[in-house]
């Protein structure tokens, strides 16, 4: 049987509210790199939350025979690496300590632990920071070595939550096509929020775009991305091109004028500002 993730009928949320409603989403097969995209507070952070067990949720959830919603939190974790948006804590661990201390969660034999340690370390490009202290590394050092304490542990899903955010353009390359590797080799299905769309385009198999609590499309990213449902999603005109190696581009303009929000002449700006 494949283990594909199955999620049927999801609702989740906080303690007095569920943020997002009636989530189903077809088997995503082993391997799978999937984008959760949508505007902020659409309710991406929450659903890999939820399905983390961190969150309150109902429904069905499932990997391959595995009903993941039966499992404490401590018990689905054997089977879900989970990267926050916060960044790891600065503290006197080194950095090889650290990786080494999250492999313990798996039951790794110890041999079998260090070898996955220096192996996640030059997958990275990390070994100059192996015997670095957590409190002498940048906010973007930080966000690759919490990445690295999720793929140390080899977990059959990764749950990433704008793994980029804090990363220059070649780090952000670097992470992706990491990840993109690690799914096709193990074959662990990904989902990972992000807000750049054509890194999103570039590297993953399908896209889950999601706005208001609310599940919009679902698909490949060629098939789902269009300008009506991006304007839909985010309020701005797009076009969708190609660049000269054939990869999809996401290109925004302007935001349209509305009734609720006029442009204004020069002349009634240069009034405003006179007037105050």
């Amino acid at each position: 049987m494949i283990d594909q993730l199955q999620i049927c009928e999801f609702n989740c949320g906080y303690a007095r509210q569920f943020v997002l409603r009636d989530i189903t989403l077809s088997g995503l097969p082993p391997g799978q790199l999937v984008a959760l995209i949508g505007p902020n507070a659409a309710g991406k952070s929450t659903l890999l939350k939820a399905i983390a067990g961190l969150l309150p949720s109902q429904g069905t959830i499932r990997l391959g025979s595995t009903d993941l919603a039966a499992l404490h939190s401590e018990q689905r974790l054997q089977h879900i690496g989970y990267l926050p948006q916060t960044l790891p804590s600065a503290s006197s661990l080194v950095v090889y300590e650290a990786l080494l201390a999250a492999t313990r969660t798996t039951r790794m034999h110890v041999a079998n632990a260090a070898a996955a340690v220096d192996t996640v370390l030059a997958e990275l490009g990390l070994g100059d920071l192996a015997f670095r202290r957590f409190d002498q590394l940048s906010g973007g050092q930080r966000q690759m070595v919490g990445l690295a304490q999720v793929l140390v542990r080899e977990p059959r899903i990764m749950l990433l939550d704008e793994p980029t955010s804090a990363l220059d353009l070649r780090w952000q390359l670097k992470v992706l096509t990491t990840v993109r590797e690690r799914a096709d080799r193990l074959k662990t299905t990904t989902l990972f929020a992000i807000h750049d769309l054509n890194l999103a385009l570039r590297f993953c198999d399908q896209v889950i775009v999601l706005n208001n609590g609310n599940l919009l499309a679902s698909g490949p990213p060629a098939k789902v991305l269009d300008p009506e449902l991006l304007y839909q999603t985010y309020g701005v005109d797009t076009r969708i091109e190609r660049c000269s190696q054939g990869h999809l581009l996401v290109l925004a303009d302007p935001p349209r004028a509305t009734a609720s929000t006029p442009l204004s002449h020069p002349e009634e700006t240069q009034h405003a500002v006179a007037c105050r």
